[in-house]
């Protein structure tokens, strides 16, 4: 009996000691060990097949907003890499040319995962696989497909890309596409199908069926409600803001908001400044423009501005991607020396929104994307290296470790499991 007492008195010793050590830890502490056991995944993270190569890969530190040494710096788990494609005229000919293109991206996907670094990072396809490679201690990569452009009216090319890796894909981009209207639209008010076409209609059945979540950050507000209408399966947002914080028609308003959650589906926040706070954005971008021009012109490079993108040549609207970080990078140093320079967007105003659409929707709707290496990074998030501040400011906004690991991925997973589960009913 004596040494059972002795045993308890050690245990409370313990106990308290656990308790007091966690009492004093710190808000930064705290958002650091967070950060560490939680899996956390971006859902948009755009990328140049120039980087794919034996010699010049995701390996080294390029000078790109995502790679593996910064992931590592910073702590981000799951990259999802995106096949992008620009659209041309809806043709046989345009199809074509843009297929060709999606496939060289998925292929450099495979080849990074495959050839490059295999021992550093890892292509999963489902939830099961993201927890498994994270467990022992690579990256992980998951393919998305932003544009389904490249498809053409071959429906059977929605089972090719499914099987090449993708799990999930945008029906339009910035244009109407042949599945359906694009958010551009709101612009002229000009539309091609009013929501969705015959054939869109029957994309969203074929992609239910492959078990591929269908992105709706591209797509018109009615494409939107009528892929939420048909689908037998939740649906994402993959990188899309709150419109009534923001008022951007690549934001989603609050009746969208809360057919998302009533679909099941989740919103992933996107570090994307101009979907963020409008005011702020403008005022530092027409201070930008001058000393992004300046930045390009000392580097050699040809430089336009994010708000020609659809007016520039594939040709040009690549060279811009190129570009955009090495101009972007060099004129946000010359910015951060002028103590006049207008504040930027950054991570209170990314949470913000967050805290938005949690109030609005609920905890389990809503995620984290950051448009890497396609426009988006905001001051404290400007490349993978600093996701950590994500963390931070969420623990220091009072959201519990459950919560953060929800909005960081788990939601993500969830409906990722939900649109699998529903792809094996509907065959």
């Amino acid at each position: 009996m004596r040494y059972f007492y002795l045993l308890c008195s050690i245990t409370l010793i313990i106990s308290c000691a656990e308790k007091k050590q966690k009492t004093t830890e710190t808000l930064e502490e705290k958002a650091k060990r967070i950060h560490k056991e939680v899996i956390t995944i971006d859902t948009h993270d755009d990328f140049n097949v120039k980087n794919f190569t034996d010699s010049i890969n995701y390996s080294q530190n390029l000078d790109t907003q995502v790679n593996l040494p910064k992931m590592i710096a910073g702590g981000l788990d799951v990259a999802w890499l995106i096949v992008y494609t620009g659209q041309d005229s809806l043709t046989v000919d345009g199809y074509a040319k843009a297929s060709e293109n999606a496939i060289s991206k998925f292929e450099a996907i495979h080849r990074l995962c495959n050839t490059y670094a295999p021992d550093q990072i890892e292509l999963a396809l489902t939830s099961e696989d993201v927890r498994r490679i994270s467990a022992a201690g690579k990256k992980v990569a998951m393919i998305g497909v932003e544009n389904a452009y490249p498809i053409g009216e071959d429906l059977s090319k929605f089972e090719e890309y499914q099987k090449r890796g993708a799990r999930y894909i945008s029906l339009s981009h910035n244009g109407h596409s042949q599945f359906c209207d694009s958010n551009t639209g709101e612009k002229d008010s000009l539309w091609l199908h009013n929501g969705l076409s015959d054939l869109g209609e029957k994309a969203v059945y074929e992609m239910n069926r492959l078990g591929m979540m269908i992105d709706i950050s591209h797509p018109s507000k009615e494409s939107m409600k009528q892929m939420v209408q048909l689908s037998k399966a939740p649906i994402i947002a993959s990188h899309s803001s709150a419109r009534a914080l923001c008022d951007h028609s690549r934001n989603l308003d609050d009746e969208q908001l809360l057919l998302l959650k009533e679909n099941g589906g989740v919103v992933q926040t996107v570090a994307f400044s101009s979907y963020l706070n409008t005011e702020k954005h403008e005022a530092r971008a027409a201070y930008m423009k001058e000393i992004n021009q300046k930045a390009a012109d000392s580097l050699g490079l040809n430089w336009y501005e994010r708000s020609q993108f659809s007016s520039l040549s594939e040709a040009q609207q690549k060279e811009l991607m190129e570009n955009y970080p090495k101009v972007t990078k060099m004129a946000d140093n010359i910015a951060g020396m002028d103590e006049n320079a207008p504040q930027a967007v950054g991570v209170s105003d990314l949470v913000d929104h967050i805290d938005y659409m949690v109030k609005l929707i609920g905890i389990d709707h809503v995620g984290i994307s950051s448009d890497f290496d396609g426009g988006g990074g905001i001051e404290g998030w400007t490349d993978a290296s600093e996701t950590f501040n994500v963390t931070l400011e969420l623990v220091k906004r009072g959201y519990t470790q459950e919560e953060i690991a929800k909005l960081w991925g788990e939601n993500l997973l969830r409906v990722l499991d939900k649109v699998q589960k529903t792809a094996l009913t509907i065959k």
